[in-house]
Protein backbone atom coordinates (compact mmCIF):
# COMPACT_ATOMS: atom_id res chain seq x y z
CA UNK A 1 0.00 0.00 0.00
CA UNK A 2 2.55 2.72 0.57
CA UNK A 3 3.12 3.83 -2.98
CA UNK A 4 -0.89 3.03 -4.49
CA UNK A 5 -2.08 6.37 -3.47
CA UNK A 6 -5.49 5.57 -4.86
CA UNK A 7 -5.93 2.41 -2.18
CA UNK A 8 -4.87 4.78 0.50
CA UNK A 9 -7.15 7.20 -0.63
CA UNK A 10 -9.77 4.76 -0.49
CA UNK A 11 -9.30 3.37 2.84
CA UNK A 12 -9.00 6.60 4.66
CA UNK A 13 -12.52 7.64 2.90
CA UNK A 14 -13.85 4.47 4.17
CA UNK A 15 -12.52 5.03 7.91
CA UNK A 16 -13.15 8.81 8.07
CA UNK A 17 -16.77 7.85 6.87
CA UNK A 18 -17.45 5.03 9.50
CA UNK A 19 -15.85 6.99 12.64
CA UNK A 20 -19.21 8.17 13.89
CA UNK A 21 -20.47 5.20 14.62
CA UNK A 22 -16.94 2.87 14.64
CA UNK A 23 -18.01 3.00 18.96
CA UNK A 24 -21.50 1.68 18.62
CA UNK A 25 -19.96 -1.23 16.26
CA UNK A 26 -17.20 -2.11 18.32
CA UNK A 27 -19.32 -2.00 21.22
CA UNK A 28 -21.43 -5.12 19.73
CA UNK A 29 -18.17 -7.12 19.11
CA UNK A 30 -16.46 -5.86 22.93
CA UNK A 31 -19.63 -7.24 24.68
CA UNK A 32 -20.03 -10.28 22.63
CA UNK A 33 -16.82 -11.47 21.54
CA UNK A 34 -13.74 -9.55 22.63
CA UNK A 35 -14.88 -9.47 26.33
CA UNK A 36 -12.13 -7.65 28.53
CA UNK A 37 -9.37 -7.88 25.55
CA UNK A 38 -8.76 -4.23 25.40
CA UNK A 39 -8.35 -3.84 29.10
CA UNK A 40 -6.44 -6.81 29.67
CA UNK A 41 -4.18 -5.52 26.68
CA UNK A 42 -3.95 -1.77 27.32
CA UNK A 43 -3.17 -2.51 31.36
CA UNK A 44 -0.12 -4.31 30.36
CA UNK A 45 1.37 -1.20 28.73
CA UNK A 46 4.29 0.47 30.77
CA UNK A 47 6.25 3.49 29.54
CA UNK A 48 6.59 5.45 26.48
CA UNK A 49 3.70 3.44 24.32
CA UNK A 50 2.21 3.74 21.02
CA UNK A 51 -0.99 2.62 19.94
CA UNK A 52 -0.86 1.68 16.31
CA UNK A 53 -4.29 2.05 14.70
CA UNK A 54 -5.92 4.06 18.08
CA UNK A 55 -9.03 5.19 15.96
CA UNK A 56 -11.52 6.58 18.26
CA UNK A 57 -9.47 5.77 20.89
CA UNK A 58 -11.92 2.76 22.43
CA UNK A 59 -8.75 1.56 24.51
CA UNK A 60 -7.88 5.44 26.33
CA UNK A 61 -9.23 4.60 29.29
CA UNK A 62 -7.63 1.38 30.02
CA UNK A 63 -4.27 2.87 29.94
CA UNK A 64 -2.30 2.79 33.57
CA UNK A 65 -1.57 6.63 34.80
CA UNK A 66 2.41 6.29 34.35
CA UNK A 67 1.69 5.43 30.29
CA UNK A 68 3.27 8.18 28.44
CA UNK A 69 0.91 7.35 25.06
CA UNK A 70 1.27 8.57 21.41
CA UNK A 71 -0.92 6.95 18.62
CA UNK A 72 -1.53 6.88 15.03
CA UNK A 73 -4.05 6.29 12.96
CA UNK A 74 -4.70 6.49 8.79
CA UNK A 75 -8.03 8.36 9.44
CA UNK A 76 -8.09 12.07 10.43
CA UNK A 77 -12.10 11.92 11.30
CA UNK A 78 -11.29 8.70 13.25
CA UNK A 79 -8.61 10.78 15.10
CA UNK A 80 -10.87 13.41 16.09
CA UNK A 81 -13.05 11.19 17.82
CA UNK A 82 -10.20 10.30 19.71
CA UNK A 83 -8.91 13.52 20.67
CA UNK A 84 -12.13 14.53 22.06
CA UNK A 85 -11.86 11.01 24.18
CA UNK A 86 -8.39 11.67 25.29
CA UNK A 87 -10.01 15.21 26.36
CA UNK A 88 -12.78 13.96 27.96
CA UNK A 89 -10.64 11.84 30.38
CA UNK A 90 -8.05 14.32 30.92
CA UNK A 91 -5.77 12.62 29.66
CA UNK A 92 -2.54 14.10 27.31
CA UNK A 93 -1.64 11.72 24.23
CA UNK A 94 0.15 12.33 21.35
CA UNK A 95 -2.03 11.91 17.93
CA UNK A 96 -0.87 11.64 14.55
CA UNK A 97 -2.03 10.88 11.18
CA UNK A 98 0.14 8.10 9.88
CA UNK A 99 0.06 4.60 8.19
CA UNK A 100 0.84 1.70 10.23
CA UNK A 101 3.34 0.22 7.15
CA UNK A 102 5.52 3.34 7.82
CA UNK A 103 5.82 4.47 11.40
CA UNK A 104 6.88 7.87 11.79
CA UNK A 105 9.14 7.24 14.64
CA UNK A 106 13.32 6.40 14.59
CA UNK A 107 13.75 2.89 15.86
CA UNK A 108 13.58 1.72 19.40
CA UNK A 109 11.60 5.14 20.52
CA UNK A 110 9.02 3.27 22.46
CA UNK A 111 8.72 0.62 25.38
CA UNK A 112 5.65 -0.65 24.98
CA UNK A 113 3.73 -1.27 21.29
CA UNK A 114 -0.30 -2.30 21.07
CA UNK A 115 -2.49 -3.02 18.49
CA UNK A 116 -6.29 -3.77 19.10
CA UNK A 117 -8.45 -5.27 16.44
CA UNK A 118 -7.00 -3.58 13.63
CA UNK A 119 -4.26 -6.40 12.40
CA UNK A 120 -7.48 -7.45 10.31
CA UNK A 121 -7.90 -4.23 8.72
CA UNK A 122 -4.73 -2.99 7.77
CA UNK A 123 -3.55 -3.98 4.08
CA UNK A 124 0.01 -5.47 5.02
CA UNK A 125 -0.40 -7.08 8.74
CA UNK A 126 3.60 -8.52 7.69
CA UNK A 127 4.84 -5.31 7.74
CA UNK A 128 2.59 -3.63 10.46
CA UNK A 129 4.19 -6.05 12.86
CA UNK A 130 7.46 -5.66 11.49
CA UNK A 131 7.21 -1.65 11.84
CA UNK A 132 5.75 -1.96 15.67
CA UNK A 133 8.77 -4.07 16.10
CA UNK A 134 10.85 -1.57 14.43
CA UNK A 135 10.01 0.92 16.80
CA UNK A 136 10.39 -0.98 19.84
CA UNK A 137 13.35 -0.47 22.47
CA UNK A 138 15.36 -3.87 23.07
CA UNK A 139 13.04 -5.89 25.70
CA UNK A 140 10.18 -3.54 24.60
CA UNK A 141 6.71 -5.20 24.90
CA UNK A 142 4.43 -5.86 22.10
CA UNK A 143 0.58 -6.13 22.40
CA UNK A 144 -1.69 -7.26 20.09
CA UNK A 145 -5.41 -8.54 20.46
CA UNK A 146 -7.41 -9.67 17.37
CA UNK A 147 -9.64 -12.46 15.89
CA UNK A 148 -7.85 -15.09 13.93
CA UNK A 149 -8.19 -17.81 11.18
CA UNK A 150 -10.44 -20.47 13.31
CA UNK A 151 -8.34 -23.89 14.11
CA UNK A 152 -11.03 -25.83 13.00
CA UNK A 153 -11.68 -26.12 9.30
CA UNK A 154 -15.44 -25.67 9.26
CA UNK A 155 -14.80 -22.31 10.48
CA UNK A 156 -11.82 -21.27 8.71
CA UNK A 157 -14.11 -22.27 5.42
CA UNK A 158 -17.21 -19.89 6.63
CA UNK A 159 -13.99 -17.32 7.25
CA UNK A 160 -12.89 -17.33 4.17
CA UNK A 161 -16.32 -16.95 1.96
CA UNK A 162 -16.91 -14.07 4.58
CA UNK A 163 -13.58 -12.88 3.59
CA UNK A 164 -14.69 -12.79 -0.57
CA UNK A 165 -17.21 -9.89 0.64
CA UNK A 166 -15.92 -8.37 3.73
CA UNK A 167 -11.93 -7.65 1.83
CA UNK A 168 -13.10 -5.61 -0.99
CA UNK A 169 -16.01 -3.93 0.81
CA UNK A 170 -14.19 -2.68 4.14
CA UNK A 171 -10.24 -4.50 4.16
CA UNK A 172 -11.23 -7.32 6.61
CA UNK A 173 -9.69 -9.71 6.98
CA UNK A 174 -10.53 -13.10 9.01
CA UNK A 175 -7.89 -15.73 8.34
CA UNK A 176 -5.03 -13.89 9.79
CA UNK A 177 -2.59 -14.91 11.80
CA UNK A 178 -0.28 -12.17 13.28
CA UNK A 179 1.44 -14.80 15.75
CA UNK A 180 3.53 -15.93 12.71
CA UNK A 181 4.57 -12.32 11.33
CA UNK A 182 5.71 -11.43 15.56
CA UNK A 183 7.60 -14.84 15.26
CA UNK A 184 9.29 -14.38 11.73
CA UNK A 185 10.47 -11.14 13.38
CA UNK A 186 12.22 -12.57 15.93
CA UNK A 187 10.23 -11.33 18.83
CA UNK A 188 10.12 -13.60 21.92
CA UNK A 189 6.22 -14.71 22.76
CA UNK A 190 5.64 -14.41 26.33
CA UNK A 191 1.89 -15.42 25.97
CA UNK A 192 -0.78 -16.11 23.97
CA UNK A 193 -4.25 -17.00 23.45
Amino acid sequence: MPGDKPGRDRWRRYWDKHSANYDRQMGFFDRHLFGDSRAWVCSRAAGHTLEVAIGTGLNLPFYGEQVQLAGIDFSPAMLAVARDRAARLGRIVDLRVADALALPFPDASFDTAVCTFSLCAIPDDRLAAAEMGRVLRPGGLLLLADHVEASAWPARAIQRVIELFTVPLQGEHFTRRPLRHVQAEGLRIEQHE
